[in-house]
């Protein structure tokens, strides 16, 4: 192998001769020289990551996937304890809705059994998925939740139910004493002439207790020349309670009252011969029996009721 070497002005040159193993020491060292540029550049670009630093590449070990399924594990089996959590607070609020409803209904209060008898023909057994076990809590869910909605629908009609009872004159306004004269025509106990009695007299010592006989507003309190102190309450729909020949009078006009409350104490005012509750009730201005409301059953309005055709005289005309 022969290398000439010339000077800048190629005025003069110098040939060289080199052997086989230098050709080869050189063609070593501009591989090297190559592979060791191209390294240093790897080196300073990097490969690609955050801050242009290198990121290492590593493969789960099998401990790591099994530590990794077993948080997954953990994390269903979390969400499926809190939804059982919930079914039971739902089922428990199910629970005492239905001892209310029954209560209001006047049934007996249930046992709920804790684990109610079931059985069957086994068939295609197999383990239960965690998504089918998350569906048949969803059903139970939407089954507790329609469920509920029933029962709160039901416990309101009840409820509207006893409220329209507790304003129907239904509680006798003096209790422990028989009733006198009844509703209809009688002998007048002062004149002695055939006359119509509008009411129920329930003959009882002076101060004995007055309640009144259904929820309502007092919308009458004043001395009536014939019927003394007396009361009267309207329980809405036209229906209004009359208390007459009080002897204390313990409400006031506009006094919202309770069915059962004390309302006046029997007395002797007005025209009588005695101490004692004369009872009316009116519906549109209409005198009623009241017998047909006081023992039809509690709550139970008559069947029938007079008409306004029938002329109702006010108490000052009687």
């Amino acid at each position: 192998m022969h290398l000439i070497i010339t000077d800048i002005r190629m005025a003069h040159s110098r040939v060289l001769r080199l052997g086989w193993w230098h050709g080869l020491a050189a063609m070593v060292t501009f591989v090297l020289l190559g592979a060791g540029l191209m390294w240093l550049g790897l080196q300073a670009v990097g490969a690609p990551g955050e801050s242009g630093a290198r990121v290492p590449v590593s493969w789960p070990t099998p401990d790591r996937l099994l530590e990794r399924q077993d948080r997954a594990a953990r994390a269903s089996i979390d969400a499926m304890a809190r939804k059982v959590g919930a079914l039971q607070a739902r089922l428990m609020q199910l629970e005492s809705l239905d001892e209310r409803v029954r209560g209001l209904a006047g049934l007996p209060v249930m046992k709920w059994e804790s684990r109610p008898g079931q059985g069957g023909v086994l068939r295609d057994e197999r383990p239960l998925s965690m998504q089918e076990f998350e569906g048949i809590l969803n059903d139970l869910g939407a089954q507790l939740d329609a469920r509920h909605d029933r029962m709160v629908t039901i416990e309101s009609r009840l409820v509207d139910e006893q409220a329209r009872t507790r304003l129907v004159p239904s509680n006798l306004p003096v209790t422990g004493h028989p009733v006198g004269s009844s509703y209809g025509t009688r002998i007048d106990p002062i004149n002695g002439h055939a006359a119509r009695h509008t009411g129920l007299d329930f003959p009882a010592p002076t101060g004995t207790t007055i309640t009144a006989a259904a929820g309502g507003v007092v919308v009458t309190q004043e001395f009536h020349k014939e019927y003394g102190n007396m009361i009267e309450i309207s329980h809405g729909g036209g229906l209004i309670t009359r208390y007459a020949h009080a002897s204390r009078v313990f409400v006031k006009k506009g006094d919202l009252v309770r069915q059962g409350q004390k309302i006046a104490a029997v007395g002797s005012s007005g025209r009588v011969t005695g101490p004692h509750l004369h009872f009316e009730v009116l519906k549109d201005g209409v005198w009623q029996n009241p017998g047909d409301f006081l023992f039809a059953g509690r709550g139970k309005a008559p069947v029938r009721m007079v008409a306004a055709r029938e002329h109702n005289v006010e108490p000052s005309q009687q």
